[in-house]
């Protein structure tokens, strides 16, 4: 995996470089509770994929510049954001395999830091100018609380259809990579039309990536995520969504009321989870995961080969190929 990553993001190993300096000093406070929490979160962060989305995306279109780097902060500022929020919401006290901001400093704390780094990044965008990426990022965050609060009302009843599911990750999760790619697209053209396919291109890979996501649920791969923990959590994922409508009325009645009530009980999760593998609900999600990733790469085909190209088409495999 470290392999795969280094050869993706060798064009644009200096700008990853740069951007890690940057963003260290946007989330700096004269507040020291507030910086040794940034310092804790920074030391335990992830793969940088959205900014890889957000330079690789800025290539693609023309040479990067200080813009990009305002781009990818702003992106990375709203993440950082949304996963202590995330936390918060779901009661969730990990995080990569450590502890969550609210898990140590409790809920009150993890909701104004989140606060934080939101307003810092759109606080970084007007001192930059840079009102379309600020459009952009803004419109992502407004989806992203949309496709939350579907997804609440929806799960209530535990009836999703499938275009609602779809309309809730891409809200939710595609919404932010969109914006990465369309933000990385804006900081070096202002092409419209580009910013758009660009916009597209970060969606299709959204929801290919959610996908996978689910898929992880029903044990496809030893992932360190817990098994059946969208079912715990009362979550309707696509290949849950087909088995569903595979099947008939009787059935499908006791497996929703089975997930509202017993989705505590392992031995139901378990049955639930067996339901789903043999209606060829894993199947149906892996084909449906595979279009998306395939509209992605005719996207990106459309663009002149180069080597940022190769890097997002290996980066949006990876996403989609990944383990964990």
């Amino acid at each position: 995996m470290v392999k795969t990553m280094n050869k993706i993001k060798a064009p644009i190993a200096e700008e990853l470089k740069i951007f890690e300096k940057r963003f260290r000093e946007a989330m700096k406070s004269k507040v020291p509770l507030l910086d040794k929490i940034t310092y804790y979160i920074v030391q335990r962060k992830g793969k940088q994929v959205r900014p890889m989305f957000v330079f690789l995306s800025a290539q693609l279109c023309g040479p990067t510049n200080d813009n990009s780097y305002t781009a990818a902060s702003l992106i990375e500022l709203l993440h950082t954001a949304t996963l202590v929020h995330d936390d918060v919401v779901d009661d969730s006290y990990q995080r990569r395999g450590f502890f969550s901001v609210n898990a140590i400093w409790k809920n009150k704390i993890a909701v104004l830091v989140g606060d934080y780094f939101l307003s810092q990044g759109l606080l970084l965008a007007l001192k930059h100018k840079q009102y379309r990426i600020l459009e952009i990022v803004s419109n992502a965050v407004k989806e992203m609380s949309e496709g939350e609060l579907l997804q609440i009302e929806k799960a209530r009843r535990l009836d999703i259809k499938e275009e609602i599911y779809y309309d809730i990750i891409r809200q939710k999760t595609a919404s932010l990579i969109a914006a990465a790619c369309s933000a990385g697209a804006a900081s070096t053209t202002n092409d419209e039309a580009v910013i758009e396919r660009m916009r597209l291109l970060g969606e299709k890979i959204g929801i290919a990536f959610q996908i996978r996501d689910d898929l992880f649920d029903f044990g496809v791969d030893d992932v360190g995520k817990p098994l059946g923990i969208d079912i715990k959590e009362k979550k309707m994922t696509l290949p849950l969504i087909y088995a569903l409508n595979q099947t008939d009325n009787r059935q499908r009645r006791k497996i929703i009321t089975s997930i509202k009530r017993d989705s505590e009980n392992a031995e139901k999760v378990k049955e639930i989870i067996e339901f789903v593998r043999k209606s060829g609900g894993l199947e149906y999600a892996t084909k449906a995961m595979h279009e998306y990733r395939t509209a992605a790469f005719e996207i990106l085909h459309s663009f002149p080969e180069s080597p940022a190209r190769k890097a997002l088409e290996e980066l949006v495999t990876f996403v989609t190929d990944r383990k964990k």
